[in-house]
C-alpha cells in the first residue's frame, strides 16, 4: 500500500492487512497455544476487534494492534484454562491415567523430541519456532515479540541449550 495514511476501515486496506499478516499472526499464536483450531479462534477475534476499532487505529500501527490484541486473548484464554484445570485437578489426583500404551509412546524418539520442544519455557519456544520454523530473522522477531534483538538471541541460545541438553538424554 502506498498511502500509509488510509483508514483500516477501508474495505481493500482492512483485506491488505489481513493478507499481509493473518498468516505470521497465526503462526506467532500457534507457537504459544499449540492448538490449530484456538489459533485460528484467536486470529479471527483479533481481526474482529480490529474492524470493530477501525477508526482508532492507524494504517501504521494496525500490525502491532492486531499482535497485542491476539497476544491478550490467548492470556485471556491461559488464564482461564488454569481456574478449568485447578477444579479438574481435584478430581484427576484420585486417579492414575498412565497405561502402558502412554509410557510405550513416550519412549519413542520423535515423541521425546516434540515433547522437548514443547517443555521449553513458552519466550524460548516462540523465538525458536518462529526462528527455526518461519525462517523469521531475529529482527522481525524482535518486532514481533516485542522485545530486544539481544533479548531474542538470549532466549534462543537458552532454548537451544536446553534441547541440547534434552536430546542427550534420549
Amino acid at each position: 500500500m502506498d498511502n500509509e495514511n488510509q483508514s483500516v476501515c477501508e474495505q481493500k486496506t482492512y483485506e491488505f492487512l489481513f493478507n499481509m499478516h493473518s498468516e505470521t499472526l497465526y503462526s506467532f499464536i500457534y507457537y504459544k497455544c499449540g492448538d490449530q483450531q484456538q489459533a485460528e479462534d484467536i486470529v479471527q477475534e483479533a481481526y474482529i476487534k480490529l474492524w470493530n476499532n477501525c477508526s482508532k487505529v492507524l494504517f501504521t500501527k494496525a500490525k502491532s494492534y492486531l499482535y497485542t490484541v491476539a497476544r491478550n486473548l490467548f492470556l485471556n484464554e491461559v488464564a482461564h484454562q488454569k481456574i478449568v484445570l485447578e477444579h479438574q485437578s481435584n478430581q484427576i489426583k484420585q486417579n492414575n491415567l498412565e497405561t502402558p500404551e502412554f509410557l510405550l509412546e513416550e519412549q519413542q524418539f520423535m515423541e521425546k523430541l516434540k515433547r522437548a520442544i514443547a517443555n521449553l519455557p513458552e519466550k524460548q519456544r516462540e523465538v525458536f519456532l518462529l526462528s527455526r520454523i518461519d525462517k523469521k530473522k531475529y529482527t522481525e522477531i524482535s518486532e514481533i515479540v516485542g522485545i530486544s534483538v539481544k533479548a531474542v538471541e538470549k532466549r534462543m541460545s537458552q532454548a537451544l541449550e536446553l534441547l541440547r541438553k534434552q536430546i542427550v538424554e534420549i
